[in-house]
């Protein structure tokens, strides 16, 4: 899938959305008209001086006062020296509901059962970078499902690796919560009350955690896709994007807004570090880039306010699938994958 929908007057081929967002209580935003501007000049500069053009417009972000973010990793310096340039080319998004962003507007329908929509993080990125993009992420996706059909209805999706060709420039991947079960956890995580530990007493027992078992299960097949990735597209650069923090970092949680029991809080907070923390050594080993969106996202979970979250809980308030990216949280992420493109930690 390209972006190639004009809206409006815009030139055909370019996107009209504002990449916008909040960062630790800092709004950040793009103007439309800068992307239009932005996209139009890397239509026609297919040179370094693009990319040059895109780091100066992000670094211009970072360095003003409206978009000052304390928490990401570490604080990008003032004058970060630009990585090597990124010429426009084409850009492929690989990934599950975390990438596609289900029930966010507005919809794809190619296929229409992966939930895919053209306001995800790869829609964003490919409109501040000026590429092509297709995008092939799908709702449940699991690593098998990025070489082989994936059964959605309506459906089916072709092998994500599809859209890979030996000219691609760009890939991220956002893979590896559907391996461990993540609808399982939910379903067994749930509790009508926030009393016990439902969840720790169902995937711990007898000292044998499941989870951590699932997680040390999907670490070669996440690196086997990335390896898949540099052999159909060895010029690409490649990106693991992480998951983005579901819950807070301490007290008992927020049931029933998320309807986790107290007890079980520290054990699902150290489930989701675990996954991430195995997603960064996989990407690490196999000549990857790693985009934190996590630490991105810390304070922005789903048990805060409304305006404030960037993962809806288990009833959404805004259009989103229930424990997954609103329309914040893939901006959030979309700034993190830019940062990581164009800035040098």
């Amino acid at each position: 899938m390209e972006i190639s929908r004009g809206h409006g007057g815009n030139k055909p081929g370019t996107q009209s959305v504002p990449l916008a967002g909040r960062l630790d209580g800092y709004r950040w935003r793009v103007s439309a008209a800068t992307f239009r501007m932005g996209v139009v000049v890397f239509d026609r500069m297919k040179s370094t001086w693009a990319t040059a053009a895109a780091f100066i417009a992000v670094a211009a972000l970072l360095s003003s006062g409206a978009a000052s973010p304390r928490k990401l990793g570490a604080q990008i310096p003032q004058f970060a020296a630009p990585r090597p340039p990124v010429q426009p080319g084409l850009y492929v998004a690989l990934g599950d509901s975390y990438t596609g962003g289900p029930f966010i507007p507005v919809p794809r329908y190619d296929p229409a059962g992966c939930l895919r929509s053209d306001h995800n993080y790869p829609h964003l990125v490919a409109a501040a970078l000026g590429f092509r993009l297709r995008d092939v992420s799908c709702s449940g996706a699991t690593t098998q499902d990025i070489t082989s059909p994936q059964a959605v209805t309506p459906g089916p999706n072709p092998p994500q690796f599809d859209a890979l060709t030996i000219h691609t420039k760009l890939v991220t991947m956002g893979i590896g919560g559907n391996d461990i079960g993540f609808s399982d956890i939910l379903k067994h995580c749930f509790s009508p009350t926030p009393f016990g530990a439902p969840c720790q007493d169902h995937y711990v027992v007898n000292g044998r955690d499941e989870i951590s078992e699932r997680l040390a299960a999907a670490a070669p097949k996440v690196a086997a896709v990335i390896q898949g990735i540099h052999r159909r597209s060895p010029a690409a650069r490649v990106y693991v994007v992480d998951y983005l923090d579901i819950l807070p970092l301490t007290g008992d949680g927020c049931w029933p807004q998320m309807p986790i029991a107290s007890a079980d809080m520290p054990y699902l907070r150290a489930k989701e570090i675990e996954l991430n923390t195995m997603l960064a050594h996989v990407a690490g080993a196999n000549r990857a880039g790693l985009v934190d969106a996590y630490t991105a996202s810390i304070g922005h979970d789903a048990c805060q306010f409304p305006t404030v979250r960037w993962v809806e809980p288990a009833v959404p308030t805004s259009p989103a699938a229930p424990v997954h990216p609103n329309v914040a949280g893939m901006e959030g992420t979309a700034y993190a994958v830019l940062r990581e493109i164009l800035v040098r930690r």
